[in-house]
């Protein structure tokens, strides 16, 4: 039986990951420090450790007692539009973080490492984004994101270490934190029509994007240690087909049975059409079905209202100011006010 180390395992995708690894007849031990997750999203069989990948005497304390076969890394705070604000939260947990992982796998002999990455590594007017394609992140998070997966490739280089990136996108599902007011669209129009508000969307709301069930993204980051042809290989993973975030809005007002309720903010600086091509993918994992925009979605509000709205808190380790999104600042002065 392999011994597997996920990271981000309380939270949404790992938390569906930890599922298909249990199914899979791993031994799976989760790492995670709650900031973004739930225990509860933990399945029983899993062991559940409380910490930070930041804490990299924690890490290798872990390496060496479970000596790992594999280590499934998504612990992450993916919130590309705030990582321009949060630079150093965002370089120390997603890229510094990730390291110490790397550190360990290689000092103690880690079979394979999976890391999901992002799109966000990718760019503008790259769209539909293939794997050939030269990365130009725009934002903090992307950076780091690429960052790791470079570190990935020098580590293989120089040690050995086999490895498997993915580039998920805009994944949506049962057990998204809809409480986050800074990331998962999908969520924060559900969380804001649970508490009667209306959807709030940046700008004119034609940005474009290919919004992904979770199960269309988890079985082959769970089968890829398993695939020989997907080592040391970078796939992109997710959903075909793009939405406007206006009409991402339509749908998921009608899967919650509520009028369509919207106010456009200024505009932020972010991507405006971003979505992937996914041939590489097929090519090794196999071509499976993709599950529909809104059928997918229709699930998720089933699960959201049995499980009621969340209040949504302000991130309270803002590092710069300067040309944030007035709806954010204004938040952000609120909060600060609050605990003065």
């Amino acid at each position: 039986m392999p011994t597997s180390l996920l990271t981000g395992g309380a939270g949404f995708i790992g938390s569906h990951l930890a599922d298909q690894l249990l199914a899979r007849g791993h031994r799976v031990v989760v790492l995670d420090d709650l900031s973004g997750g739930y225990v509860e999203n933990v399945p029983a069989a899993a062991q559940f450790i409380e910490g930070s990948i930041c804490d990299h005497e924690l890490v290798n304390r872990l390496f060496a007692e479970h000596r790992f076969d594999y280590v499934y890394h998504l612990a992450a705070y993916a919130a590309e539009g705030l990582s321009h604000f949060i630079r150093r939260f965002n370089y120390t947990n997603n890229l510094i973080g990730s390291v110490n992982l790397v550190n360990a796998s290689v000092n103690h002999g880690v079979k394979c490492f999976v890391f999901t990455s992002s799109i966000a590594v990718y760019g503008a007017g790259q769209s539909p984004m293939s794997e050939d394609m030269v990365p130009m992140p725009e934002d903090p998070y992307g950076v780091a994101k690429l960052a790791v997966e470079q570190d990935l490739r020098a580590a293989h280089e120089m040690f050995g270490l086999e490895y498997v990136i993915f580039r998920p996108h805009n994944v949506y599902g049962p057990r998204q934190n809809i409480a986050d007011r800074y990331r998962n669209v999908v969520g924060i129009f559900m969380n804001q029509i649970l508490k009667g508000e209306p959807m709030t969307i940046f700008g004119d709301g034609e940005q474009q994007r290919a919004f992904s069930d979770v199960r269309d993204v988890v079985p082959a980051i769970a089968e890829s240690v398993d695939v020989p042809a997907a080592r040391g290989q970078v796939f992109n993973v997710g959903a075909d087909v793009p939405f406007t975030v206006n009409e991402l809005a339509r749908v998921v007002a009608e899967a919650m049975g509520a009028p369509i309720s919207k106010v456009h903010l200024p505009p932020r600086n972010e991507v405006k059409i971003a979505f992937s091509d996914h041939s590489k993918a097929r090519r090794v994992f196999g071509d499976r079905p993709l599950i529909t925009l809104h059928d997918g979605i229709r699930e998720m509000a089933a699960w959201v209202r049995e499980h009621g709205a969340r209040e949504s808190g302000v991130f309270k380790e803002v590092e710069v100011r300067r040309n944030m999104p007035p709806s954010w600042a204004q938040a952000f002065s609120e909060e600060a006010l609050a605990r003065a």
